[in-house]
């Protein structure tokens, strides 16, 4: 056999170019945010906090999550257009994110919000690097996209 046919073909890229440029946007805009978050991590008794990326369309979103944000809670405009914005929840766990996310959804129905996209990432320890936590928060969302999981929760832990 050729050289050639012994390749072994490499999978698929996962991510489009569309994804790849969200990536790097929600990473331009939270790594500093979450250094901050592993500071307060590693001279707080490492506390939890947990990063949500929203989005949803016919709705004021940012509006509705500044209502809604408690005075810790740090609020992002990752994309605009798209209407999709993150929160950094301090000293947040796992039942308070997924009460806190209902109450969102909840409040973005009323004001007659539609296609919800809602993930959330917990972190619990300073165990992994600031980039794979953005990375995995944003594979989350766009997994959750592509799947049209619409007005769910999409939760995920890091510990």
């Amino acid at each position: 056999m050729s050289k050639e046919t012994k390749r072994v073909k490499r999978p698929k890229l996962r991510l489009n170019e569309d994804a790849i440029r969200l990536s790097l946007s929600v990473l331009k805009k939270m790594e500093k945010p979450i250094e901050l978050m592993y500071y307060l991590m590693e001279h707080e008794d490492e506390r939890p906090f947990v990063i949500m990326l929203i989005s949803a369309k016919n709705v004021k979103l940012e509006k509705v999550l500044r209502k809604e944000k408690r005075d810790t809670d740090l609020l992002l405009n990752i994309k605009k257009k798209d209407n999709l914005y993150a929160l950094i929840c301090q000293e947040t766990k796992v039942d308070g994110a997924y009460n806190f996310s209902k109450r969102l959804i909840d409040s973005i129905h009323k004001h007659n919000g539609s296609e919800i996209y809602c993930t959330e990432t917990e972190i619990r320890s300073a165990h992994y690097g600031v980039n794979e936590i953005i990375f995995k928060s944003v594979e989350s969302y766009v997994s959750a996209k592509k799947d049209k999981r619409m007005n769910e929760i999409i939760f995920r832990s890091l510990s």
